[in-house]
């Protein structure tokens, strides 16, 4: 494709991305198609020869989109938001048209500096102090992980890196049991193993129990152990639980572990003054992590990930070979702040958004959302038949339903039917939990297109399908 072709197509496909946009609605929110038929439609090999250009759209139409689960639809209201916005999208663009490569300050100055500078913006709106310095990663599984291999080197003062496993073999991990399962494969990543993670029980409000945290590390301390790291939560998956950051804090300083905080959904809320006090203790963290690209409308991939010592980092992933020495000194080298040598320009998008949003802007957006999760439980709740088990938090809550006469033992199998009637509906997606052991539903709203009305669909779509089981 030459360039005035490229010209021609890509008003065609801007074109295309925008109606889908207007459209998104008239979609099934689940991709309804049967395992295997999207790649039964596809070509063994590649062609041999160049294809028009009408036929590939014409296949993205027939065979992509009937397998494509509509995360940007207003009624997807399942795991977490991943949430894009035209100014992502065209970021998108100017990303890809650039090609970049943005490893080190080299290889383009304005790629680590425009992260540098909206990183800080970021942190600035959130209320993080000014002790923390930013970094984009790929997402909060690759944050977390960069936390848990740098409290690895800190506690074995670079011997992990130097000796391998030997070095690390008496370390011990701490979080919750509700902490995401991220934390469970960086741990595995990092060579120290499910039996020294200790998963901790929580509270009557699905926060980390600090008792229990204590009292495991001078367990583990008294067997000759060495706690090196504590995650802590703001937010958790299932029930949006918010730890106690504080006490946790002050506990990790206590015995020397390093504390890093998953705030992957929640910590987009710390835009909002009215939510700040949930982040009460982050001045105390290691390390923290927040997903723009989950609810702060910036789209798939951006993680911003941010360490109080970036030296930590450095010493946990900086190697130089001769091919990668600059002659530039006092400058930032983004290699060395993560796992990956090649860095995608992401901060493009994390600039648009901001720009064309405004700090304003997006907190509206966040307002609008808590507000119609809050909403749509209260009728629920109103509703004789209907549960709610976890109230709002932010902008989810988690319901049950509970008709007169069905036993507690009966009440997980109708939640579960109620769940599967309504994904399969393809008018709206939700996402199964469980509550101090019983089955129920989750509601996680935040799509950039949700209005009210989707709310009051919902209502009637639930109650509606509940009743005729």
């Amino acid at each position: 494709m030459d360039v005035p072709a490229f010209r021609k197509q890509g008003h065609r496909l801007i074109d295309w991305i925008a109606d889908y946009m207007e459209a998104v609605e008239n979609h099934p929110v689940r991709a309804r198609v049967r395992p295997g038929e999207i790649s039964a439609r596809l070509p063994q090999s590649a062609p041999e020869a160049g294809e028009p250009w009408d036929e590939i759209l014409a296949d993205l139409d027939d065979i992509i989109m009937p397998g494509i689960t509509h995360w940007q639809h207003p009624m997807f209201m399942a795991y977490f938001p991943s949430v894009s916005s035209p100014p992502a999208v065209l970021a998108e663009m100017v990303i890809a048209g650039l090609g970049v490569q943005g490893m080190m300050w080299e290889t383009s100055p304005a790629a680590t500096e425009l992260e540098t500078r909206v990183m800080d913006w970021l942190r600035q709106a959130m209320g993080l102090a000014d002790g923390f310095h930013g970094v984009i990663q790929d997402s909060a599984s690759s944050s977390t992980l960069c936390a848990v291999l740098s409290a690895r080197e800190r506690a074995t003062a670079g011997e992990g890196n130097a000796q391998g496993g030997k070095a690390f073999a008496n370390l011990t991990i701490y979080s919750s049991t509700e902490a995401h399962s991220s934390v469970d494969k960086a741990v595995r990543i990092a060579g120290i193993g499910d039996s020294h993670f200790r998963k901790l029980p929580v509270d009557g409000e699905g926060a980390l129990d600090c008792a229990a945290l204590e009292a495991a590390i001078i367990d583990d301390k008294a067997a000759g152990l060495v706690p090196a790291q504590v995650v802590a939560t703001l937010g958790t998956t299932g029930t949006g639980a918010v730890d106690d950051v504080a006490t946790i804090g002050v506990i990790a300083r206590r015995h020397g572990l390093w504390l890093h905080v998953d705030a992957a959904w929640a910590g987009s809320a710390l835009l909002l003054p009215e939510h700040r006090s949930m982040g009460r203790g982050l001045d105390v963290a290691d390390s923290f992590v927040m997903n723009p690209h989950k609810w702060l409308y910036t789209g798939m991939d951006c993680s911003a990930y941010f360490v109080r010592d970036p030296q930590a980092l450095q010493r946990t992933f900086a190697i130089l070979p001769e091919y990668l020495k600059t002659a530039q000194a006092d400058v930032i080298n983004y290699r060395d702040w993560g796992i990956a040598l090649g860095r995608r320009f992401r901060a493009v998008k994390l600039w648009f958004v901001l720009r064309s949003y405004g700090l304003d802007g997006l907190r509206s957006e966040l307002r609008r959302h808590v507000a119609l999760a809050r909403d749509l439980a209260q009728r629920l709740a109103a509703e004789d038949d209907f549960q709610i088990l976890v109230p709002p938090r932010l902008a989810l809550f988690v319901f049950r339903y509970r008709p007169e006469g069905v036993t507690e033992g009966e009440l997980d199998s109708l939640n579960e039917r109620l769940l599967a009637a309504l994904n399969d509906s393809g008018h709206i997606y939700l996402t199964r939990v469980r509550v101090d052991g019983r089955v129920a539903i989750r509601v996680s709203v935040g799509q950039t297109g949700v209005e009210a009305r989707h709310m009051e669909r919902a209502f009637h779509l639930i109650t509606e399908r509940a009743r005729r089981l």
